[in-house]
């Protein structure tokens, strides 16, 4: 039986200052950077916070990229902020590491997002086939 509900909690903080983007994380945490910086990217996974409400978590088919030109999709098969749990995953460079300040290149996210947890990337541990894309998704 799977349980009611889940308890996340933040473990820092995204802040974006123009092109700046940093992940402030809390202090006691600082001892998980170990071995980080021999790094180049990391999975940054944050909590979609502006849009959590009631209606937004009960959004299950949106326009992907707000476009009403794609097809109606499910939530599932978009990277949508609305969605019934709002967790967002961004695979990001490593710029520097500095205390428990993580400097990164660039995130799809907005200042002050909750930041619940970061991984560094390991890309053997990725998908190394073919891959399959609807044509709405432009890559590159």
């Amino acid at each position: 039986m799977m349980p009611d509900a889940f308890h996340i909690y933040p473990i820092g903080v995204i802040q974006k200052r123009g092109d700046a983007v940093r992940i402030e994380i809390e202090e006691k945490y600082s001892d998980a950077f170990l071995g980080l910086d021999d790094f180049s990217h990391v999975v940054v996974c944050y909590w979609f916070h502006r849009n959590d409400t009631p209606e937004n978590r009960n959004v299950l088919q949106v326009h992907p990229r707000g476009d009403r030109n794609n097809p109606l999709t499910g939530v599932f098969a978009t990277h949508s902020p609305k969605r019934p749990n709002l967790i967002a995953i961004s695979i990001c460079k490593i710029l520097t590491i500095q205390g428990t300040t993580l400097t990164v290149d660039r995130i799809d996210a907005v200042d002050g997002s909750p930041v619940i947890d970061i991984k560094c990337y390991i890309p053997g541990t990725r998908l190394n086939e073919k891959v399959r894309i609807p044509g709405w998704v432009k890559t590159g």
